[in-house]
C-alpha cells in the first residue's frame, strides 16, 4: 500500500548547513505521526520541507505516491494538496471565522462554499459562528477555525506545527485530544510537530523521536516509552534514572539492589552481550510494595493529586523516582517497602548511554 507521506533518506540545512540528516518515514493513509523532539532539534525543518517551504538538500518527499521534492525539484506548496496549522493559527485578522474557513473553497460556487463553511465549522464545534471576528474568539477556538480552515478543502496532509503551545496547559491537552479525535473520525492523514511529549502521546499513532537533526527512532509510543531504541531516546521520553548495573549469561540484570530479570521481549528488543550495561528504570517501574524484604529512603515527594511522585534513595546509594498512589502518604526520610516491575526493564550497553 503507497504511504499518504514518505520521506526517503531526506535531508534539509541553511546556507550550507545540515540540520536535518537522511531522515526516513512512512506515513500511512488515515494515520496520525508526531516528531518529537527538542528545541533546535530540526522538527519545524523537516515540516517546512514537507510542507514546501524549504528545498532538500538531498534525498526525497513524496505525498500520496507522488515526487513533491528532490534535489534541484521543489514542487510549490499550493501543489501539494496540504492543508496547515500554525502555531499562531495564522488567521486573516480581516476575515471573519467563516471567510477564514473558506478561503481555500474560492472555485465553489456561492451557495456551496457557504455549506462547506457551516459543515467545517460544525465539525469543530463552533456552529453559528461565520460571522464572529478572529479577536473575538478564545485562543481554544481560533485554534479549531484554523483546524476547519485547514481540513476545508480535504487535503491529503494535514501538517501541524506547535499548534497548541500558545494554549494555557489544561487547554492544550484537552483540545490535542479533541482534534486527535477529530482526525481520526475524519479519516485525515496528518503530521504533528511538537516539543511536548504530552500532545504526541495524546494525538498521535506513531512518534518520531529527533534529535540533533537526526531520526532516533520511529514507534508506537507505548514501545516509545517502554522500550526506547537508545539512552537518547530513553532520557527524552518520560521520566527516569540510568543505574549502572551487571547483565548475567541467564539473562538476568544484577542491580545494586537485587537481581531482576530483563528478558528482551522480541527480535526488536533484543538485550545487549553479558556485562556492564545501563539499566532504565522509570517511576512506573520501581512499585510500592509493602511485602518486599528491599526498603527505600524518601528523599523528595511531589504530589500529583491522585498520585505522589517520590524520589527513593534505593540500596547502594541509586537514586530512582517511583510513582505511588496518594493514599500511601510518607514522610521525608521514611523507609518504604519496593520491588522493580521485571518486565519494564530495559538495559543499553555503556557506550550507548554516552
Amino acid at each position: 500500500m503507497t504511504p499518504q507521506l514518505e520521506l526517503r533518506a531526506a535531508s534539509l540545512g541553511y546556507e550550507g548547513r545540515s540540520v536535518v540528516r537522511e531522515l526516513d518515514l512512512r506515513i500511512e493513509r488515515g494515520s496520525i505521526a508526531c516528531l518529537l523532539g527538542p528545541s533546535g532539534c530540526g522538527k519545524t525543518t523537516a515540516l517546512r520541507g514537507i510542507a514546501g517551504f524549504e528545498p532538500l538538500l538531498a534525498g526525497e518527499i513524496l505525498i500520496a505516491g507522488r515526487s513533491v521534492s528532490r534535489a534541484g525539484h521543489t514542487l510549490p506548496p499550493e501543489a501539494r494538496r496540504i492543508g496547515m496549522v500554525f502555531q499562531d493559527y495564522a488567521l486573516f485578522p480581516h476575515l471573519r471565522a467563516g471567510d477564514n474557513v473558506g478561503f481555500g473553497l474560492h472555485r465553489l460556487a456561492a451557495a456551496e462554499r457557504a455549506r462547506q463553511v457551516s459543515f467545517w465549522l460544525e465539525v469543530v464545534g463552533l456552529g453559528g459562528m461565520e460571522r464572529v471576528w478572529p479577536h473575538e474568539l478564545s485562543g481554544g477556538q481560533q485554534q479549531r477555525v484554523a483546524l476547519a480552515r485547514a481540513l476545508a478543502p480535504e487535503p491529503d496532509l494535514i501538517l501541524l506545527d506547535e499548534p497548541f503551545s500558545n494554549l494555557d496547559p489544561e487547554l492544550r491537552d484537552s483540545l490535542a485530544r479533541e482534534v486527535g479525535d477529530l482526525l481520526r473520525e475524519r479519516g485525515a492523514t496528518a503530521l504533528l510537530v511538537t516539543h511536548d511529549q504530552r500532545e504526541a502521546f495524546a494525538m498521535a499513532d506513531h512518534i518520531g523521536i529527533l534529535n540533533a537533526g537526526q531520526l532516533q527512532q520511529w514507534d508506537t509510543p507505548y514501545d516509545t516509552y517502554h522500550w526506547p531504541a537508545n539512552a537518547v531516546v530513553a532520557g527524552f521520553i518520560g521520566e527516569g534514572v540510568m543505574v549502572d548495573a551487571q547483565l548475567l549469561p541467564n539473562g538476568a540484570v544484577q542491580l545494586p539492589f537485587g537481581r531482576v530479570e530483563a528478558a528482551g521481549r522480541d527480535d526488536r528488543h533484543p538485550l545487549p552481550a553479558p556485562g556492564p550495561v545501563r539499566v532504565l528504570l522509570r517511576p512506573d517501574d520501581v512499585i510500592h510494595d509493602d511485602a518486599s524484604p528491599h526498603t527505600a529512603r524518601v528523599l523528595r515527594k511531589a504530589f500529583r493529586g491522585a498520585q505522589i511522585l517520590y524520589t527513593l534513595e534505593l540500596d547502594g546509594g541509586v537514586t530512582a523516582l517511583s510513582l505511588v498512589p496518594s493514599h500511601h502518604d510518607h514522610a521525608i526520610g521514611a523507609r518504604i517497602g519496593i520491588c522493580i516491575a521485571a518486565d519494564h526493564v530495559v538495559a543499553f550497553p555503556p557506550d550507548r548511554h554516552e
